[in-house]
């Protein structure tokens, strides 16, 4: 693997919060993408009495060949999982939040009714906290994006994560123009609720691929983006091909800004849910 340069060595940072944190969710049950997804930011991210929620279980049904979620057999869903979530909430304090999942291709509806559960016990707890929902494509289906956008959170994010090109190699049981549509679709069900979307680089892409990338999501009207550094979880995962200098993420946010996205973050350790609710609060909800 690549040595790692400077501007992204990350600080080991120790404090109480992250002990409440880690005991609140082992207590409820629940689980977090930032530990099942090894995010680099997640002990600040901890520190803060903030996570970002992983529902579903913790085993995917896709494989993707960057992420560190594991694939294996899916987990039956936990019925008091989303009342569990709006308590983690409430006993955190979160103005804003985001829930994920694991893709769930196994599922009917991919999950969709679970995702609308929570969001909508979420604003039963918590009336004043803004939701982020960061949901899989859900095979495609209108109706389970429906569902979701009936449950009215604040932003639906669904994340490219790497340019067309890469599809066939990085995630290759995804389809680039079927994410594509579901964010053009989140605007289609509810042009109230913001869309937000994020990739990485680093991963053999060219500047150029980017930029089209940039152009995809703009033509359907996503609002919000994100572009992090492409870190690998471990050797057996798709490789490293370059590290990006901050100069040039500096130049693709921008780019990006150029193009019209309302929020754009834009560094190399920039991921799509951290510090995500900076976008809403600077751009505040779709009127």
């Amino acid at each position: 693997m690549l040595p790692r340069p400077e501007w992204l060595r990350l600080r080991n940072i120790q404090a109480p919060n992250i002990d409440f944190v880690e005991d609140l969710i082992a207590e409820l049950g629940l689980n977090t993408v930032c530990r099942e997804a090894n995010c680099p930011n997640f002990s600040e991210c901890f520190s803060r009495k903030t996570a970002t929620f992983l529902i579903m279980g913790t085993n995917c049904t896709r494989n993707c060949r960057f992420c560190n979620v594991r694939h294996d057999q899916p987990q039956a869903l936990a019925p008091g999982e989303p009342r569990n979530v709006a308590l983690a909430v409430s006993e955190l304090g979160l103005k804003y939040v985001v829930v994920t999942s694991v893709t769930r291709d196994d599922l009917p509806d991919g999950g969709a009714g679970h995702f609308a559960e929570t969001v909508m016990e979420i604003k039963e707890a918590s009336p004043g906290t803004a939701i982020e929902v960061l949901i899989p494509d859900l095979m495609g289906s209108f109706g389970a994006l429906e569902t979701i956008a009936g449950s009215a959170p604040d932003v639906i994010s669904h994340n490219m994560e790497t340019v067309e090109a890469l599809y066939a190699e990085v995630r290759p049981q995804a389809v680039y123009q079927r994410s594509l549509d579901l964010l053009r679709n989140v605007k289609l069900l509810d042009p109230g609720i913001r869309s937000k979307s994020g990739f990485m680089v680093g991963l053999g892409e060219s500047g150029g691929q980017v930029m089209e990338l940039l152009g995809d999501l703009r033509g359907v009207g996503c609002e919000f983006v994100t572009i992090g550094q492409y870190l690998a979880p471990s050797k057996q995962h798709f490789p490293i091909h370059e590290y990006i200098e901050p100069s040039r993420f500096e130049e693709y946010g921008a780019a990006a800004r150029r193009m019209g996205f309302a929020f754009v973050a834009s560094a190399p350790l920039v991921r799509s849910s951290y510090n995500a609710g900076e976008a809403l609060a600077a751009c505040g909800p779709q009127m």
